[in-house]
């Protein structure tokens, strides 16, 4: 049963794509799926910003950006966010009494 239970944590990570975040220089500002296992990443280095394609076998440096998308630090919260969903998402299922209640305030 626990090793069912970290399965199912490790698909829900993937799924919600959760990543620490980062303090360096180096981040990830946008993600795209492109098909199954294609994905076109915007990743910003220093002040610059470039976009990559990334699939299971190979990454490929397609541009630089010459007018760079706005950053809204959503990287550094998204980690919050999925606990945040993952604990309501619990709390339902343990006590349907607290999902009826979320949907009430809303």
């Amino acid at each position: 049963m626990v090793v069912g239970i970290i399965f199912s944590l490790a698909w829900l990570m993937r799924r919600f794509n959760v990543t620490h975040a980062s303090s360096g220089q180096m981040k990830v500002v946008a993600s795209m799926v492109a098909g199954t296992r294609e994905r076109i990443i915007v990743i910003q280095v220093g002040e610059e910003q470039h976009l990559i394609g990334v699939t299971a076998t190979n990454i490929n440096h397609l541009s630089k950006l010459e007018t760079p998308l706005e950053t809204n630090n959503s990287n550094e919260t998204g980690g919050a966010d999925f606990k945040q969903k993952l604990i309501k998402a619990m709390a339902g299922t343990i006590n349907p009494g607290v999902k009826g209640a979320d949907n009430e305030k809303q």
